[in-house]
């Protein structure tokens, strides 16, 4: 989600990111100026009307999620919508529930129409220069019929049945009564990757045509849109994947069980010294044979810089998850999700057996997937 995105800040308690394929929609919009012959700016402006339009829908889904109390983390913005990532598996969970699904579902679409009256209304009550049902009905020559025309588009896509889109959902939560949830958000995020390939053809199909005009005016937008619904299905897809994957994981699996640990009772400058023969850039903190903190070679340095030589005690994080050799790496990566931590200590019986960093996972993970492959074939 954050490898192909931009933070646009935070919201209400909530990360707010676009996707680069918003980047990518804003050089169609500035080359279709070009080919209509207009100025560079209104190219602009249309992207930015879309983008108004995505983020208005995805307000009233926000609404509708802080209503029934979901606790959202960020919210990806495509072109044709937004990606929810939830703080904790008990948000995700709620929003899976058939009712709340719907209401999610169907938020989006109405705020989509109810944009689309508002700005008619506002260009038939103050002039009749701008009709609305001359063709090209989306276009930089004409900003406002383009913003009707937009959320028209928006609300009308999100209806057809294919994930990731409104409908999709639904549909997906229909068939996750019998099918289990990772395998229905697996089935309908393939509708959605069917459908979108074939907008796309379609798409290119009116594009080849020899008559021009309707159909040369709504096949970019037909490739375009088939492309975004391809790649949200692909996105939900790989999701799917990864939390099947993870779930499989015992922390004991991945963990290093050999480490370097301090004491809250180090000077800082002994401290760094150990970090100086670690390989480690987290630390667990253990009184005797207790877990108390966290501290990583960076606060170490920065102390060290700022105030001079003190104690661990005086800058360990008191604030960790402890998990257990059993546990689910899945389960862990949801409970520390909305968290910074980049450490996580495994004890066994009240003792550290081990711990595991982000910064070694990827290796245990890759070297984990080997191993298992070897059995398989031994």
């Amino acid at each position: 989600m954050r490898g192909w995105s931009f933070p646009l800040g935070r919201w209400f308690g909530v990360d707010l990111r676009i996707h680069t394929f918003f980047l990518l929609l804003l050089g169609f919009c500035l080359l279709s100026t070009g080919v209509a012959g207009v100025s560079g700016w209104r190219g602009f402006f249309l992207w930015g009307t879309l983008f108004f339009a995505v983020l208005i829908r995805e307000l009233a889904r926000l609404l509708v999620a802080a209503y029934h109390g979901l606790q959202l983390r960020s919210v990806l913005l495509l072109p044709i919508g937004g990606l929810f990532s939830y703080t904790n598996p008990e948000s995700a969970e709620r929003a899976q529930d058939p009712r709340i699904q719907f209401q999610l579902a169907i938020a989006g679409p109405l705020a989509s129409l109810l944009l689309a009256g508002i700005i008619a209304g506002l260009i038939l009550g103050s002039t009749t220069g701008v009709p609305l049902l001359v063709r090209p009905w989306i276009t930089a020559s004409h900003l406002m019929r383009s913003a009707v025309w937009l959320s028209l588009g928006l609300a009308a896509l999100h209806c057809v049945p294919a994930y990731p889109l409104d409908a999709g959902r639904v549909l997906r939560g229909i068939m996750a009564d019998s099918r289990g949830h990772a395998r229905a958000t697996k089935a309908a995020s393939g509708l959605g990757q069917a459908f979108g390939m074939l907008t796309m053809i379609a798409g290119l199909a009116l594009l080849a045509m020899p008559n021009t005009g309707a159909a040369a005016g709504i096949s970019p937008w037909l490739i375009m849109g088939g492309f975004f619904v391809f790649i949200g299905a692909q996105l939900e897809d790989q999701g799917v994947m990864f939390q099947s994957v993870v779930e499989t994981v015992r922390m004991k699996d991945v963990m290093l069980t050999e480490f370097s640990t301090m004491s809250p009772s180090d000077t800082l400058a002994d401290a760094l010294f150990k970090a100086v023969h670690s390989l480690q850039d987290e630390f667990p903190v253990v009184r005797g044979p207790n877990l108390v903190g966290v501290v990583s070679r960076q606060g170490i340095l920065s102390a060290l810089r700022t105030d001079g030589n003190g104690y661990v005690q005086s800058i360990m994080s008191r604030s960790f998850q402890v998990a257990a050799p059993e546990d689910s790496l899945g389960l862990m990566i949801r409970r520390i999700a909305g968290g910074r931590m980049s450490l996580v200590p495994i004890a066994e019986a009240g003792r550290i057996v081990g711990i595991v960093t982000w910064q070694n996972l990827s290796n245990s993970m890759g070297l984990l997937a080997e191993h298992r492959r070897f059995e398989r074939e031994g």
